[in-house]
């Protein structure tokens, strides 16, 4: 199963195209997307049988199947070859931080450069479904909505101010938590555990990998995550990026305006994203 976000509404893919939830199910559903992981199961159960009137719709109408995550973790160094480029030991335990849900925003459009030190980060993104309180990893999955493909953009100069630094707030700016096209459920893949995921920057390829390069898996991040704190659903956990950052090229290479940014995740989709300037002080438009 597909769902997506087609103009701010859940909409549900078929072999023929996009149908609208809300619509389709005579109101069982409601039309907000986030609203949907409350009733997960009885959702899965219903669109095995749904019928609808296809939707037509552009790319820019397509928003990010989570558009309001209750909770978004993200994890660092979480690929072997990630932590080698920076330098630091593979990681024993999930290093966790989160980017808070204001950064969240969808799979295509504008996103505004917080300064020139702004890096990407492809990363697989777990959708939570069920809500998980001390799981074993054996059942992990079973509390999984599905995936999707996000961004963890990150600006360097703000997540490594202080001492000792906090990340957050560097990762957390507006749009900087990009996510889609869609959300798919875990049996549409062959192995969930392997796939491949892409960064490319104006056509050259920064990132390809695989998720098979996870240091910590997702049964074992949501078995480690839930042993803690209650994972909700709609919640996000970022699995964390692999190598190919610029941080980690020699000189170091960030984002800058103008440039496309394309994120793609096998068996998910592509994200495209343009990058743009913050705007002057002398601007009438500034927020």
């Amino acid at each position: 199963m597909r769902i997506a976000t087609i103009r701010g509404r859940l909409a549900l893919l078929g072999t023929d195209g996009p149908v609208d939830v809300a619509e389709a199910s005579d109101g069982r559903f409601g039309p907000d997307p986030q609203s949907v992981f409350a009733d997960w199961p009885a959702f899965r159960e219903w669109a095995g049988t749904a019928r609808g009137q296809v939707l037509t719709h552009t790319p820019e109408e397509v928003g990010p199947p989570v558009p309001r995550p209750p909770q978004v973790f993200a994890i660092g160094l979480n690929y072997v070859r990630h932590a080698h480029e920076s330098g630091l030991p593979v990681p024993t335990t999930p290093l966790v931080f989160t980017k808070f849900p204001s950064a969240i925003t969808g799979p295509s459009g504008e996103i505004t450069l917080s300064g020139d030190t702004v890096d990407w980060e492809v990363e697989l993104v777990v959708v939570i479904g069920r809500e998980a309180r001390d799981v074993d990893e054996a059942h992990a999955w079973d509390h999984v909505a599905g995936l999707t493909a996000g961004q963890d953009l990150s600006d360097r100069t703000v997540q490594n101010a202080g001492s000792p630094p906090q990340f957050s707030m560097g990762k957390s700016f507006r749009g900087f938590a990009p996510i889609g096209p869609v959300l798919v459920t875990v049996d549409e893949f062959t192995d969930p555990d392997d796939l491949r995921v892409s960064t490319v920057v104006d056509g050259v390829t920064r990132q390809d990998s695989r998720t098979s390069d996870l240091v910590f898996t997702i049964p074992q991040l949501i078995a480690r995550l839930s042993a803690a704190v209650t994972l909700l659903p709609g919640d996000l956990i970022f699995t964390g990026t692999p190598e190919g950052v610029g941080l980690g090229m020699k000189p170091p290479v960030y984002l800058r305006a103008g440039q496309v940014l394309e994120t793609t995740i096998e068996g998910i989709g592509t994200m495209r994203h343009t990058l743009v300037d913050r705007p002057t002080a002398t601007d009438p438009h500034r927020p």
